[in-house]
């Protein structure tokens, strides 16, 4: 368990990852969204409709949790506030739901989700081993749901950063983290963006390392002392390819109590397509 009080079911205070158990204890009181998304040509939607978490609603990154992708802004920039709400809305999700994501990669998209709910305030947790750690029934087809009435809430300051506030964290001495496996960071390969390297300055962090036996998150001392050895903290900028597997770690020191670092959305899919950017390798 990342935290001794993991499973809350007291909804403001919901951890930012629950267990299956929580879930099997707490799943009439939850909506179960299931947000599977894949960068090797795997459809999401297609893994969802074989086999799902009973009820569970798929969530589409491309059209409900990410804007039109482009240069500078990257793979995955957030949408806005109202497009998010809408297709929430659709879904049947409403501004006071609880809600528990998960996917079939350790965290790595369905991290997205959790954290933009958990940024306007609306409880939120990820599975801890996504769909794998579930041992009960598994559905298979579309889950239809009516649709409910939705506030579009702003996504509040201060929890994401441009490319130039990155440059002003890092040489005024701040800790910027990149969630990429090492091969990546140190650019000795890139099979998603055009350009291998990282931002100059940012050290690695990948979120790989988070997990261990069965995918799920290692005990909260060994999560804290990974990131408190890199100097990580509140004050971290925390970036990885399209600001999508960043929120895993994200999450993962919320959950030990090291607070809400900021995350770069464009990250390296934003900055390696600028032009004026200079890249680092090794």
């Amino acid at each position: 368990m990342p935290n001794a009080k993991q499973g809350q079911s007291t909804p403001g205070l919901i951890d930012p990852i629950v267990s299956a158990d929580w879930l099997g204890a707490n799943y009439d009181v939850v909506i179960v969204c299931d947000v599977r998304s894949y960068l090797d040509g795997r459809d999401g939607y297609t893994a969802y409709l074989e086999s799902h978490l009973p009820g569970a609603r798929f969530v589409d990154m491309k059209t409900v949790l990410a804007a039109t992708a482009g240069p500078v802004v990257g793979r995955h920039p957030l949408p806005t506030p109202e497009v998010f709400s809408d297709g929430l809305a659709e879904l049947g999700i409403g501004n006071e739901a609880t809600v528990v994501v998960y996917d079939d990669l350790g965290g790595m998209v369905a991290g997205r989700l959790v954290w933009m709910l958990r940024q306007i305030g609306q409880p939120a947790a990820l599975l801890d081993g996504g769909l794998q750690s579930w041992k009960g029934a598994i559905d298979r087809g579309n889950v239809s749901v009516d649709a409910v009435e939705r506030t579009a809430l702003p996504w509040p300051d201060g929890v994401f950063v441009g490319a130039d506030e990155v440059v002003a964290h890092i040489g005024a001495g701040g800790v910027v983290a990149d969630s990429r496996s090492p091969e990546r960071y140190r650019g000795e390969t890139e099979p998603v963006d055009p350009q291998a390297g990282h931002v100059p300055g940012a050290i690695n962090l990948p979120f790989a390392e988070n997990l261990g036996e069965g995918g799920r998150f290692l005990p909260a001392d060994d999560l804290t002392k990974r990131f408190t050895d890199l100097g990580i903290d509140s004050e971290a900028i925390i970036y990885c390819g399209s600001g999508v597997s960043a929120c895993n770690n994200l999450l993962a020191m919320e959950s030990v109590g090291l607070g809400r670092a900021r995350l770069y959305v464009g990250s390296w899919s934003g900055w390696s397509t600028d032009p004026d950017r200079p890249v680092a390798t090794g």
